[in-house]
């Protein structure tokens, strides 16, 4: 899998570009060979890309956009496995896994692997999409060491 990492945060508290790498590649799932970027944002970007693209206000701790095929493009035009980006806002991250009492290392492994399911098309918008969604990230962080982040 190829991560390319894009960097457009001042906050101090985002781990490693080799790290962020490492998470996204846990959950790459049928696609060993996908690539995505990650983008690290502060919370102006995040705002204007949620009310952008999901109509809500306000910076969100991570959005995805799955690569979409372009209509009328051959499909032999694009020979590279592209899974999509995903948009991961900085400030909204510490700020959670400060009030939630957990690591932000824990927490942005969580993120990472978030986004990168829904590039996959999982969601969380019904309960059955929801349960499998948590399922697979739960299992996931366990082989990090990290424990089920939706107890307690």
């Amino acid at each position: 899998m190829t991560v390319d990492v894009q960097m457009a945060s001042a906050c101090t508290s985002v781990p490693s570009e080799d790290q962020l790498r490492e998470w996204a590649k846990l959950a790459k799932g049928q696609r060993p060979d996908a690539q995505l970027v990650i983008r690290v944002v502060d919370n102006e970007e995040s705002a204007m890309l949620n009310a952008t693209y999901r109509q809500k206000e306000g910076p969100t701790n991570v959005l995805s956009f799955p690569f979409e095929h372009p209509i009328g493009l051959p499909d032999d035009a694009v020979i590279d496995d592209i899974l999509g980006d995903i948009v991961i806002c900085a400030p909204v991250v510490e700020q959670e896994a400060n009030e939630q009492s957990k690591g932000i290392d824990k927490h942005w492994s969580h993120m990472v692997i978030h986004g990168c399911l829904h590039l996959q098309g999982y969601d969380h918008i019904e309960e059955t999409e929801r349960l499998e969604m948590e399922t697979v990230e739960i299992k996931l962080l366990e082989t990090i060491g990290i424990k089920n982040p939706y107890e307690g």
